[in-house]
């Protein structure tokens, strides 16, 4: 039997909407698509974290314990930041499953460091990573003060804020954050030794991610290792 191909994240994330489509109420659907599409149209692009932009020194609780130093991390190599909403995100469930499959380990193989950021406070966050033994590092970005500094953090509309608590969802009982719904896009940064970013990838679109082997590519020519 010929090997299945490698599932890319693309393809999961078109899964999910697919089952969404089947069984999602239409006019629920409806408002997610809706909510998707407005942040593609409205995001300021010229904000995010571009290549080039050197990153200040941050340090960030991890979820079950310590500290994620910036500078402690590229002492060793490259590191790599992927952001994502909360542990309850589906699509960041699905993705963040995918990298530690896909990513991780070949991040690993050229000395680099993967770390994934959310807002969420570390007591809720930690559900994530107890849930699929992620072998990275996740940080809470409390506040969104790093992310907002990357250009990538975004609050959903008032709209969109009323029609979650109608239904008995309160993103900031989720979050941990209470009033403050602020979210990350999500977004990986590939940052050098010298702090300076090499690699950068926002998406407005929750339901659009970053390719694995497009990560991996972006750290090989960093530590200049040959395909």
């Amino acid at each position: 039997m010929a090997d299945r191909p490698t599932p890319t994240v693309t393809g999961l994330l078109a899964e999910l909407h697919a089952y969404r489509v089947q069984t999602m109420n239409p006019a629920a659907l409806q408002a997610n698509i809706d909510q998707r599409r407005l942040l593609e149209e409205t995001a300021d692009r010229d904000a995010f974290v571009q290549p080039g932009d050197v990153v200040e020194p941050f340090a960030l609780p991890e979820v079950l314990g310590g500290t994620v130093d910036l500078d402690q991390l590229l002492t060793a190599g490259p590191v790599v930041l992927l952001f994502f909403r909360f542990a309850g995100c589906p699509a960041c469930n699905i993705s963040l499953r995918h990298y530690q499959q896909e990513l991780y380990p070949a991040l690993a193989g050229l000395g680099a460091t993967l770390v994934a950021i959310s807002p969420q406070v570390p007591d809720k966050l930690a559900a994530i990573k107890n849930r699929y033994g992620f072998l990275f590092p996740v940080a809470s970005d409390t506040g969104s003060a790093l992310g907002r500094r990357f250009g990538i953090t975004f609050s959903p509309t008032p709209e969109a804020q009323a029609r979650a608590l109608a239904k008995g969802a309160d993103l900031g009982a989720e979050l941990g954050t209470g009033d403050n719904w602020e979210l990350p896009m999500p977004a990986v940064v590939v940052i050098g030794s010298d702090r300076v970013v090499r690699f950068a990838d926002v998406h407005p679109d929750w339901l659009v991610r970053t390719e694995a082997d497009v990560v991996i590519d972006a750290v090989r020519a960093l530590v200049q290792v040959p395909a």
